[in-house]
């Protein structure tokens, strides 16, 4: 029977065993939890979640939501996984951290073909090998990997804290979704609104607040998808009104009117206890957190379960050094997936557990590659991490930019955005052996 190793238990390495399982191949997966933790890591369960429990927008006509659509189609585990224990988040699709991990956790242990191994693994092991051990790689296997592609580059990734949902002053707070997107009566956020005046002492505090000594392994460039926001701050003072505290599609019911700026608030668990400062992902001081966040009017007696934090996130210059079935160029017979190879963001990287496990599938039944066209969200995205013409190569999401332009032109863009998706699933529900 063939044989596959898979180093990392996170979202692509779950993804790439499991579908490896379902293809009857044995697979040994190496996990380093919960014999050792990175920085990042807390949780002994397997595909933990830390920078945010939102897995994106879920509907078809959004980038991260057609990613989703394609991947459930190829019998996604996460996909399915977060479906069954998914949290109200308006749009998106956000889950239980913990029952997320716990379920995943149980079918990878479970399954008969599937070993895991506790404990670090320092070196690549002989045979066919998927490395998907994310953005932390370290020690003895990162020097491997290093010497074998010839260099890493890396990017700050930073997380939002999370405050407990009792300590919300609700006298200045209400709830509510974007242009009413939300899946409850109510809405599925708690907005936090100022007015200008306490936009412009919060502005003033945040700017000028201590930011945590980073540390040496961590010195490097901020990415932009996950900017802290002090750094944000800091391009102008109006810069936050237009990203995570934008107030459109939104009424205050005590003024009847826009706010001038509103932080949102996503609940973190199922037990709605639990919310998250959405885009608030933030390297300061946790005591200027406490004092900074709490000038927002609603959060001023907040308790903070988790202080924001901020970490290195290393990626192969993939273009340079992968094959467009997700293996070196230089080891053949080594796959790389997640974070590692340069997506950004939880799906990504689950996209390219599955992707790498077909191509596995592929190779050893002597079979052509597996390939997805690039007018496919997954095709487009693994197309553009191994792109030999990118020559300045940064991590790269779900986005219909990727995607090329539709024959016909649609000036409506979310009419446009509905064709692209049906071009992209008509394909993969007629052309894809599930």
């Amino acid at each position: 029977m063939n044989k596959v190793n898979i180093i990392g238990a996170g979202l692509a390495g779950c993804e790439a065993a499991w579908l490896l399982a379902k293809h009857g191949i044995e697979v040994t997966l190496f996990e380093q939890k919960p014999i050792k933790f990175s920085p990042a890591h807390s949780h002994g369960g397997f595909a933990e979640l830390v920078c945010s429990n939102s897995l994106k927008a879920e509907r078809v006509n959004s980038a991260a939501g057609l990613l989703k659509a394609e991947m459930s189609l190829l019998c996604s585990l996460t996909v399915e996984t977060a479906l069954g224990c998914r949290v109200p988040a308006g749009g998106a699709l956000a889950v239980d951290k913990g029952v997320f991990s716990e379920i995943i956790t149980q079918k990878i242990r479970s399954n008969p073909l599937i070993t895991v191994v506790d404990g670090e693994q320092t070196c690549i092991p002989q045979g066919i090998t998927i490395i998907a051990t994310g953005p932390l790689t370290e020690g003895g296997l990162a020097g491997e990997i290093s010497a074998i592609t010839g260099d890493y580059l890396s990017f700050y990734d930073a997380a939002a804290p999370i405050v407990q949902k009792s300590s919300v002053d609700f006298s200045s707070a209400f709830y509510g979704s974007r242009y009413d997107r939300g899946t409850n009566e109510e809405g599925d956020y708690i907005n936090c609104p100022m007015n200008k005046a306490e936009y412009e002492r919060f502005y003033s505090a945040l700017v000028s607040a201590e930011c945590a000594i980073v540390r040496s392994f961590d010195k490097g460039a901020v990415y932009e998808g996950c900017m802290p926001i002090e750094v944000l701050a800091g391009r102008g003072a109006d810069t936050m009104r237009y990203g995570p505290l934008k107030p459109v599609g939104l009424t205050d019911p005590r003024t009847e009117k826009r706010p001038y700026a509103n932080l949102q608030l996503r609940r973190e668990n199922l037990g709605d206890t639990m919310y998250n400062l959405v885009g608030f992902q933030t390297n300061l001081k946790f005591p200027e957190q406490q004092r900074v966040f709490s000038l927002i009017p609603a959060l001023k007696n907040a308790e903070f379960v988790r202080y924001g934090v901020m970490h290195r996130n290393s990626f192969i210059n993939s273009p340079r050094c992968l094959n467009t079935d997700s293996s070196l160029t230089a080891r053949p017979e080594v796959f790389m997936a997640g974070q590692l190879t340069g997506v950004e963001g939880y799906m990504e990287s689950a996209a390219g557990g599955i992707y790498a496990a077909l191509n596995v599938v592929r190779r050893l039944a002597g079979d052509p590659s597996f390939a997805l066209p690039p007018y496919t969200m997954m095709g487009a995205l693994m197309g553009y991490i191994t792109d030999r013409s990118v020559t300045k190569f940064q991590p790269m999401g779900a986005n219909f930019g990727l995607l090329p332009t539709l024959d016909e032109h649609i000036r409506d863009k979310q009419e446009r955005y509905a064709a692209l998706a049906e071009r992209s699933l008509s394909y993969i529900k007629l052309n894809i052996n599930r």
